[in-house]
C-alpha cells in the first residue's frame, strides 16, 4: 500500500476529489465506488465544484452503492443511498440509468446481493473503490470477523457501528443488519482507497496500517494491497511511526 498525509481535511477533500477527476479523464465511463459518510463528505462535494467548472465530467461514469442498512428506506435522510444522492448524483443530474445502489428493503436480500455482484462483473469491475475506516476498524459495513473473500453480503451490525450511525438520522433508529459489498471486491478494484480525517481515527488507523494483519480488523487488509492507497490528514496520521 501507498500512504499519503495532507496537511488538513480540505486539502485531504481536494487530493482525493482530483484523484476521481483524474481517473474519469482517463476512462470517461470508469465504475466508481464511494462511501458514505462524513469523510467523503468534502470529496463529493469538490467534484460538484469541479463539475460546476468544467474541470471533470461524471456523467458517463457508474456510480456503485457501497452499502446500506437494512430496512432504511433509500429516500430516508441517514440512509447511505440518501447520502450519495443528495450530495453528488442529484446536484450533477447523473440518469437513473447509471446508479446502482443496493435495495434493503428488497424482500430477497440474498438476491439483492447477487444482483450487485453481477452488476459489477458486467461493467468489467471497480476502477475506484473509495472506503472510510469505521472506529472498530470496519470497511464498509464489513464488521469486525468478516471473511475476505465475501462478495457482496448480509452483515450483522457490530454494536459500535449501530452506536455511531445514529449520527445519521434525527431521531433514534434500530439498526441490525447491513447489506455491503465484500472485501473481496476492495481487493479486486483496479485502485482501493482509504480515506480517514480526524484525531478520533488516528489509533484505529495506526492499527490497521502497522498493527496485526486480521480479520478482526478488517482495515488492516490494507496492509496486504500493493496497489492500495490510504489517503490520510496530519490528525488521522498522528499515530503512525514515522
Amino acid at each position: 500500500m501507498n500512504i499519503e498525509v495532507l496537511e488538513d481535511y480540505e486539502t485531504l477533500s481536494n487530493h482525493a476529489a482530483w484523484l476521481i477527476a483524474s481517473l474519469v479523464e482517463q476512462k470517461p465511463e470508469a465504475v466508481i465506488c464511494i462511501a458514505s459518510g462524513h469523510t467523503p463528505l468534502g470529496v463529493l462535494k469538490r467534484l460538484v465544484e469541479m463539475s460546476g467548472r468544467g474541470e471533470v465530467d461524471l456523467h458517463r461514469c457508474r456510480f456503485i452503492g457501497l452499502d446500506e442498512w437494512v430496512g432504511i428506506p433509500p429516500e430516508q435522510e441517514g440512509s447511505c443511498s440518501y447520502f450519495v444522492e443528495e450530495f453528488l448524483l442529484k446536484p450533477l443530474k447523473i440518469n437513473r440509468e447509471q446508479i446502482f445502489f443496493f435495495d434493503s428493503m428488497a424482500a430477497d436480500l440474498e438476491a439483492e446481493c447477487r444482483k450487485m455482484d453481477t452488476a459489477i462483473a458486467r461493467f468489467g469491475g471497480l476502477d475506484l473503490m473509495l472506503v472510510g475506516i469505521g472506529l472498530n476498524g470496519h470497511i464498509a459495513l464489513n464488521e469486525p470477523g468478516t471473511p475476505w473473500n465475501l462478495y457482496a453480503h448480509l452483515s450483522v451490525l457490530d454494536e459500535m457501528t449501530v452506536t455511531v450511525g445514529q449520527k445519521y438520522f434525527t431521531e433514534k433508529t434500530k439498526m441490525t443488519h447491513g447489506i455491503t459489498l465484500g472485501l473481496q471486491h476492495l481487493r479486486e478494484a483496479r485502485l482501493p482507497v482509504l480515506m480517514a480525517s480526524g484525531s478520533g481515527k488516528a489509533a484505529v488507523v495506526q492499527q490497521a496500517l502497522e498493527g496485526e494483519v486480521t480479520e478482526r480488523l478488517p482495515a488492516s487488509i490494507f496492509q496486504t494491497l500493493p496497489h492500495g492507497l490510504v489517503l490520510l490528514d496530519e490528525a488521522a496520521a498522528n499515530d503512525l511511526n514515522r
